[in-house]
């Protein structure tokens, strides 16, 4: 069989996606083709929260103090939306290739349940710390699961009749692989870390509303000092250097995708002050509001 690599590039050729500089959702729900010509520089990114996979190329992500690489074969499980840093690099001269596969909820509690009726245990299911962004080097089944979508992706009738049954086997080996927990952590409602993803929600919804510490620790049902130390383990900041990039990566797509003036921008993310905007704006991105207009 081909390799994952060269399975995503022909679904590239079969859909005439050799031009796209970018992500694309695939006709399964849910799951997105990514493909990039060139990468990028060390620079701002937010990565939502799911399943990203690797095919072609190799990226470098810096969260906290902690540099991440991954490349063919490897995969990321993301349990909330992280901001972090991100490099890209073609090699060989062929374009990056990935999938990045959203978890939906309730999948992922059905999946959950059916698991510990079985008796399945997380190998670090119970630990609270390590919430860290993590590289896999895929298992052989898991490859196999992930060819075989790409497999089924070249066909509407395959994807039609299939694509429910294979992201929901993708979900299953993430959660009996290496960074499992994430994913268990996630649904369970009364874990550290649900709650704090909870908070998330509510910062990724509610960015433009004068959001406070004490709002988010009621939010997620936590004290403050308890939500703070818990918020820094799972993001490696705190939760106002948190929503500050929120806003911040907000306003950049409002501007350059939408077409919004900067001040205009500045308050729908929340900003009062549009020359406070500019400046963080500018310290984030390392370029001005304006700079980013194409």
């Amino acid at each position: 069989m081909s390799s994952l690599g060269e399975l995503m590039q022909s679904y590239a050729d079969h859909y005439g996606f050799n031009d796209l500089e970018g992500i694309r959702e695939t006709a399964i729900p849910g799951v997105w083709f990514y493909r990039s010509s060139k990468g990028n520089q060390r620079q701002p990114f937010v990565y939502q929260s799911g399943i990203i996979v690797m095919g072609k190329g190799h990226k470098h992500i810096h969260i906290g103090n902690q540099p991440v690489s991954y490349g063919p074969d490897d995969y990321l499980v993301v349990g909330v939306p992280m901001p972090l840093e991100c490099e890209a690099f073609p090699e060989n001269g062929e374009p990056l290739l990935g999938l990045s596969i959203d978890v939906d909820s309730s999948l992922l509690h059905r999946l959950v349940n059916e698991l510990e009726e079985a008796d399945f245990q997380s190998s670090r299911q119970s630990q609270q710390d390590g919430f860290g962004l993590t590289s896999v080097k895929m298992a052989e089944e898991m490859l196999e699961s992930c060819k075989r979508l790409m497999i089924a992706l070249h066909s509407e009738l395959d994807t039609k009749m299939l694509g429910e049954s294979l992201l929901a086997e993708i979900v299953y080996r993430a959660l009996t692989g290496p960074e499992g927990h994430v994913l268990f952590n996630l649904a369970h409602h009364d874990s550290q870390y649900a709650r704090v993803a909870k908070a998330m929600n509510k910062m990724h919804q509610s960015y433009a509303d004068g959001l406070t510490v004490q709002h988010l620790a009621e939010e997620a049902n936590m004290s403050v000092s308890a939500f703070h130390s818990a918020f820094r383990k799972v993001t490696f900041e705190s939760p106002l250097q948190y929503l500050k990039k929120v806003r911040l990566n907000k306003a950049k797509e409002l501007i350059q995708l939408e077409g919004r003036r900067v001040t205009d921008a500045a308050h729908l993310v929340g900003y009062t002050s549009t020359s406070q905007f500019s400046r963080e704006f500018k310290r984030h991105f390392n370029m001005t509001p304006k700079g980013c207009i194409a």
